[in-house]
Formats: C-alpha cells, structure tokens, sequence
C-alpha cells in the first residue's frame, strides 16, 4: 500500500443472509462469524517454555435478527429441528442447510461471501410484546454450524 492512498472501508450495513429453502433473507442483524484454535501446551524434559501447537478448531454460534412478518420459514425451520429427537420430525441431514452471508457494496454488489456448512437453529425467539414501546417485533434466531469458509 502507498502511504497516503486512501482507503476504502467495508460498511456493516449492508449485507444479506441466503438460506436454503427461504423464501424470505431480509435480516436486520447477524452476529460476527468467529473461529477459535485451542492452544496445547507440553512442557517436555522440565523445560521452563511449552511447545506450543495448534489443537481443536471452535466455530462460534451466529445470531440472526428480523423484523416479524407472517413469515413462518424460522419458525418452521426451528419446529423440523425440535421434532426429530421426538421421531416425528425430518432427520439430521435433512434439518441441516448451506447459508451464505454476502457483505454488499453501496451499490448493491457482492464483496465478500462468507458459507456456512450444516447450519442449523438452536434456538428461536419469537420476540417480546410491548404495549408501551413504538417498536417493531424482533424474530431472533441462533444458529449452530460445523465451519465456514470465505468464499469471495
């Protein structure tokens, strides 16, 4: 990079979440994507410094929020998950899909494309009542995933 050369910065305002089998992406919020190595320590032959090597790979859960509509792709999505271990919902493979999360340039084209394997919702809110409040309804969903990859 050339001292002095402006720079331009991602917005995290403008992203979409692409889901398998939804109809509708429109989200308002979607927690970061995180990954975490665990650190193995072994101290050999009384050594006062540990080898250090990499151990396990961690993907954090992710949480996506939106506006309620009639829309019942979450809600649905979070029934197929709570009724397999009852035997009457769909199996494993079947509960589990691809999501894509496209951070968007102001003009609406991809710049980044981040793929989440397996995901699948481990928990569903469909939002708090207010009486009082001028707000909109919040759905929130938490997904779980094997791992993710940049894609673009």
């Amino acid at each position: 990079m050339i001292v002095g050369s402006p720079r331009t910065f991602d917005k995290k305002f403008s992203f979409v979440v692409q889901i398998d089998n939804f109809t509708s992406f429109g989200f308002s919020k979607c927690s970061a994507l995180e990954m975490e190595v665990a650190e193995i320590k072994h101290f050999e032959g009384g050594t006062l410094i540990p080898n250090k090597s990499a151990g396990r790979v961690d993907f954090k859960d992710i949480t996506l929020e939106r506006g309620a509509t009639r829309d019942l792709d979450m809600f649905l999505w979070m029934q197929q998950v709570a009724n397999a271990p009852a035997n009457i919902g769909v199996k494993e493979v079947l509960y589990k899909r691809h999501l894509d999360i496209v951070q968007l340039d102001r003009d609406g084209s991809p710049l980044k494309r981040w793929s989440l394997f397996n995901a699948w919702p481990k928990s569903f809110t469909a939002g708090e009542w207010d009486n009082g409040a001028d707000e909109n309804v919040i759905e929130k969903m938490v997904l779980c995933y094997d791992y993710f990859v940049r894609t673009l």
